[in-house]
């Protein structure tokens, strides 16, 4: 039995102490566990995903006792994808004292949020922020996927592999620390390899944006492909623009907008599109198999890309936290404990927070994503 609760327990058969006798045996305090994400921007879908797959894992924990008899409660805010709300929403998580935050979720809020949690000593593990700016630093970020430099290179190999040479762009500058440093890493990656980028057409996501017009500029330069570096929601109107000017060409699209959503939203002008994905969707192994059952049942959808890297992110967090010693800071908790146990894949974490992961190209066919 848990020391607290043992001499709570013994106070209370100790009847001439009376029940001041009790005070201060009531449970104990949560844990604060902060998340921040975006959850009421244009691609709140990656946002609400990474939040549902945090919610699960915390319920677990808290199931099987938390940590050490402490449960875990989560603060939960959003970045809105606006730095003025992720500074504030970031500052709130500092007030409340959070032990750690899981995200943000783009690399665009991670410039505003992680220099002001780090500045705080927080931990924070974003579960899908990719850009280089955040790679190979000692800090107290530690990120559970890979870098724009991977993805962007494997990119250009498997475009290669399907005669694709003379690419059109078009990236979102609304996440301009993700979509740059995912566009120079290509730009260098396809140099490489004999492509070339035929347009890099920036454009600010806005529900106004004039996607014809991106689509017309990418198309001037004569390209044999177009490829789309935005959020689910831009990459569906930017294909339904492709379709109609250009419904031969090869059309594809970077991780970001790798989520449920893309589908829901596309239709059949995504069918055919390419994109990688940091998980296995066929999985059917029994661990996947039950917490693909466990989010359906508790959010009435299944899991995406956010969902299983923000769950394996709380995974880290809660191990950490429950392995912690007295005096020990979270970080070096986290360093400690690993590897982790992934849904899919073991987590290793170099000094500097980093690590690999498995990555699976696919094609979009029949409404569904399907490995190549």
């Amino acid at each position: 039995m848990h020391r607290r609760t043992l001499l709570c327990a013994t106070l209370s058969g100790v009847a001439s102490l009376g029940a001041l006798a009790l005070t201060g045996c009531g449970p104990q305090k949560p844990f604060q566990l902060g998340f921040i994400g975006g959850l009421s921007d244009r691609n709140s879908d990656n946002g609400q995903s990474g939040l549902n797959g945090v919610i699960l894992a915390v319920e677990e924990f808290n199931r099987a006792g938390g940590a050490g008899g402490r449960m875990v409660e989560l603060i939960q805010r959003d970045d809105a994808q606006n730095a003025g709300t992720a500074a504030k929403s970031a500052r709130e998580l500092v007030e409340a004292k959070a032990e750690a935050v899981i995200g943000p979720f783009t690399s665009g809020m991670a410039k505003v949020i992680v220099p002001i949690t780090g500045a705080a000593g927080i931990f924070q593990v974003s579960p899908t922020i990719t850009s280089m700016d955040f790679y190979g630093k000692d800090d107290n970020l530690f990120r559970i996927n890979r870098t724009t430099r991977d993805n962007a290179s494997d990119y250009a190999k498997v475009m290669l592999g399907r005669g694709q040479k003379a690419i059109a762009v078009a990236y979102d500058t609304r996440n301009r620390n993700f979509t740059e440093s995912w566009l120079k890493e290509f730009r260098t990656a396809v140099t490489a390899t004999g492509q070339k980028l035929a347009a890099e057409v920036p454009y600010e996501s806005a529900a106004d944006a004039d996607f014809a017009g991106v689509v017309g500029k990418m198309l001037a330069s004569q390209p044999d492909s177009l490829f789309f570096v935005s959020g689910a929601l831009d990459v569906a109107r930017l294909a339904q623009q492709a379709r109609k000017q250009a419904p031969s060409l090869p059309i594809g699209a970077s991780e970001w907008a790798a989520t449920e959503q893309l589908i829901e939203l596309g239709g059949q002008v995504v069918e055919g599109l390419l994109i990688v994905q940091n998980f296995d969707r066929d999985d059917t192994t029994p661990r996947f198999k039950e917490f693909s059952e466990a989010y359906f049942k508790r959010f009435q959808r299944k899991p995406g890309y956010s969902s299983v890297s923000a769950y394996d992110a709380a995974t880290v967090v809660l191990t950490a936290l429950k392995n912690r010693k007295s005096g020990e800071s979270m970080k070096d908790a986290a360093l400690r404990s690993g590897p982790y146990p992934g849904l899919q894949q073991t987590i290793t974490f170099d000094a500097n927070g980093d690590t690999p992961r498995k990555v699976f190209f696919t094609e979009i066919r029949d409404g569904r994503y399907v490995r190549i």
